[in-house]
């Protein structure tokens, strides 16, 4: 019965170092989303700024500031890209991670019910003593 409650308390530490990397791989993936987002976002600041310089301009700036704008833009699209895939990962490891709570909390569920199973056993074996015996074991503890 000692061995069970051992096992039992064995797989749920297993089980909660299990949930926590799953936690730390969910946050990098959502940190990396979020980066991923935040470039975006300095990417189409960067591409409407770029057009809005006051007074005359010459053909080759222009040329080169559309030339600009449309890298800028490629570079928006391949990140969108990007941020779709991170979001996938987020979601994924999401998915991992409350599978990982479901198993810690199943363990938690097992080394309890073991735990309590044998305090049942001893209470049991102690009620079957002969009641001079259970005077003396109460004597002696």
């Amino acid at each position: 019965m000692k061995g069970l409650v051992s096992k039992r308390h064995r797989v749920l530490r297993v089980r909660h170092v299990q949930h926590a990397m799953a936690v730390a791989d969910t946050a990098r993936a959502r940190d990396e989303a979020n980066g991923i987002a935040h470039n975006i976002e300095r990417l189409r600041a960067v591409r409407a700024e770029l057009f809005g310089t006051q007074g005359a301009a010459t053909g080759a700036s222009f040329a080169a500031m559309q030339e600009l704008a449309t890298r800028l833009e490629q570079a928006g699209r391949q990140l969108d890209g990007a941020l779709y895939d991170a979001n996938k990962r987020v979601e994924a490891q999401e998915g991992l991670t409350l599978v990982a709570n479901r198993e810690k909390e199943i363990a938690v569920r097992l080394k309890d019910r073991a735990r309590a199973e044998l305090e049942e056993w001893r209470e049991n074996k102690l009620a079957a003593l002969p009641r001079y015996r259970r005077m003396q074991r109460s004597g002696e503890a």
